[in-house]
């Protein structure tokens, strides 16, 4: 495969702090790269460079001649235009009208954009970052820059972005934590990580080959400071015992064992162990019912997000709640942690119980403190578990080195932010904890302990989160929600997650599977003879119009297709209709089915 783009010796710093130093890496045709590291090694700044965003301070990269980029940031920004018109705008300078409609119109479509006239001004962060994926597709890019795409997006964003990278036959370097989502898009991985000698880590395969090829190479290299501190003992004798730099050889050992001395500083440095420490505190309190919700509903105007929600959480209650945007997830929560009244139903909390909440939108660290003030608000020591730890040391827990202390919080990134959050609910013992996204912005080690924590938590939990592997390994059990208000428990979130594939594929067969027990608001009328009949026919009908869908969907993949501007604006237009005729079919046969009952 050819090179697209050579990165060349690549070094950044901002201020005092070094990002990253001498990084050397190739990019070529067929790639699909998932780039990590710990918060703040530089990777959105790398990404910026490879776009030619930003410039490094040193190095350069080098890129093929006529290399088309395509780049999604990490907090996308639009103008005030419609949807359409926004990826419209990025199309490229030469290209005829009906073509550039034709094109922005079929990616809005594949990233199920269903009204393109809406502002884009005013879309949800998932759909922001749909918007801004399909903006940087109509260069039709050689190389996709994508960082951190599933931020924002709940887990049904971040299953299509899956399959939208794996059907885009182009190379793709994107910037992720989410460990799920780096396994089943990545040929190849990529940390940046100072703990490696050339300040990053290649690794051909996907997350499971890397972390097995990281492993590896990490214990080579404590083995290698195990033998080089040997050899620093045995020369560091031999130095005690003051010889004399009279011969050649003499002045050659004794710099070669300086050498080894600085050859081992760097190898220790390397090592080091560069993790938070995180343990969210509990309250131990022997109450085993801590809340009991009976009945519980919720409305958002005339909407109603759910209802009938019956739970008990007692101490080692991990609960994870699952659903797609719009479903209520974020305000079960808040009604669950009192911060949001119910409409429905009873919450009955034990006596004097002790809640912290986690806000998603982090909308509670002024950014203009320090974060020093930000760690400790009063005073230069914080409490901790009864006892009083001076800033510095509490900063150190978090990977903030003393020297940063005075920063501004504006400054930092989003994984240093989150940090100080959960800095801060460590410092508050809990019955209960409520978190919303607690791991967007976080590195891959600090989820790990995050894991670790939590499952080791003596309180109860909710948690609410886009990262599969956190919910599948923490929570004890998952709340569905559905967007007609229904809800189900199950045992865990990977039950969940069949169920919920097995019912979208039962949507898609028009079969009616009563429900046993539950009885019609109101008699119906029988069907008609003529209704009868159109019963009747409606599974060929479904059939035929979901064939029909399929077949067009064929032919707007064939790239041969798209030669032809005119004819796939027909295409498109055509898919559409065959679209809502099913979705006309789907509502019919909804209401001949409840009507012969």
């Amino acid at each position: 495969m050819s090179s697209l783009i050579g990165v060349h010796k690549l070094s950044k710093a901002h201020g005092t702090q070094i990002l990253f130093k001498e990084l050397s890496f190739t990019i070529s045709e067929g790639d699909r790269i998932g780039l990590l590291g710990p918060n703040g090694s530089g990777k959105s700044t790398l990404v910026k460079i490879l776009a030619g965003v930003e410039t490094p301070d040193d190095g350069f990269v080098s890129r093929r001649q006529g290399l088309r980029l395509g780049y999604a940031s990490q907090v996308p920004e639009f103008p005030d235009l419609s949807v359409e018109e926004v990826v419209m705008q990025n199309a490229m300078a030469n290209e005829d009208e009906v073509e550039k409609l034709t094109r922005a119109r079929i990616l809005l479509g594949k990233a199920q954009f269903e009204d393109t006239t809406v502002q884009a001004s005013v879309l949800s962060g998932g759909w922001k970052k749909r918007l801004d994926i399909v903006r940087a597709l109509m260069q039709e890019p050689d190389l996709l820059l994508l960082d951190e795409p599933t931020n924002h997006l709940d887990l049904e964003g971040i299953l299509w972005l899956e399959k939208f990278l794996y059907r885009e036959k182009i190379a793709y370097l994107v910037v992720s934590h989410d460990r799920y989502f780096l396994e089943n898009i990545s040929n190849k991985v990529i940390e940046l990580n100072r703990c490696f000698p050339q300040g990053l880590f290649i690794s051909e395969g996907n997350m499971s080959a890397f972390m097995e090829h990281k492993e590896a190479f990490l214990d080579a290299q404590a083995q290698q400071e195990r033998g080089l501190a040997s050899q620093v003992r045995y020369e560091t004798e031999w130095l005690k015992r003051s010889p004399k730099a009279r011969t050649t050889k003499s002045r050659s050992r004794i710099q070669k064992a300086y050498e080894l001395i600085e050859e081992l500083s760097e190898i220790k440095q390397r090592n080091k162990s560069n993790v938070a420490e995180i343990d969210f505190s509990a309250s131990d309190r022997a109450t085993r019912r801590l809340l009991v919700a009976k009945n519980l509903g919720k409305k958002l105007g005339d909407k109603q997000l759910f209802n009938g929600i019956e739970l008990v959480l007692s101490p080692g209650t991990r609960l994870g709640i699952v659903g797609k945007n719009g479903t209520g997830k974020t305000s079960l929560l808040k009604v669950l942690a009192g911060q949001l009244p119910q409409d429905t139903g009873t919450i009955k909390y034990a006596d004097e119980l002790k809640l912290v909440y986690f806000d998603q939108h982090r909308e509670h660290i002024p950014p203009e403190i320090t974060l020093k003030r930000a760690l400790a608000p009063n005073s230069d020591t914080v409490s901790y578990r009864g006892q009083p730890m001076h800033v510095n040391g509490w900063a150190k827990k978090f990977l903030f080195s003393p020297d940063r202390l005075e920063l501004p919080v504006w400054c930092l990134s989003g994984g240093e932010r989150a940090r100080i959050l959960i800095a801060k609910l460590m410092l508050e013992p809990a019955d209960i904890l409520f978190l919303d996204e607690p791991t967007n912005d976080l590195d891959i080690p600090t989820l790990e302990i995050i894991e670790e924590s939590l499952k080791e938590f003596a309180g109860a939990l909710v948690l609410i989160s886009h990262d599969r592997c956190l919910m599948d390994r923490v929570c004890t059990q998952i709340l569905g929600l559905g967007r007609s208000n229904e809800h189900e428990l199950f045992a865990d979130y990977s039950q969940w997650e069949t169920s919920n594939a097995n019912a979208s594929k039962a949507s898609a067969k028009p079969a009616v599977v009563a429900s046993p027990g539950n009885k019609p608001v109101s008699a119906p009328k029988k069907l008609s003879y003529k209704e009868q009949k159109e019963l009747d026919e409606m599974e060929a009908s479904i059939v035929s119009a979901e064939t029909e869908i399929e077949e067009l969907q064929e032919k707007l993949n064939d790239p041969t297709k798209h030669s032809d501007a005119q004819q796939a604006l027909q295409l498109y237009q055509d898919l559409a209709k065959a679209q809502l005729k099913l979705e006309t079919l789907y509502e019919r046969w909804g209401y001949l089915g409840s009507k012969s009952k």
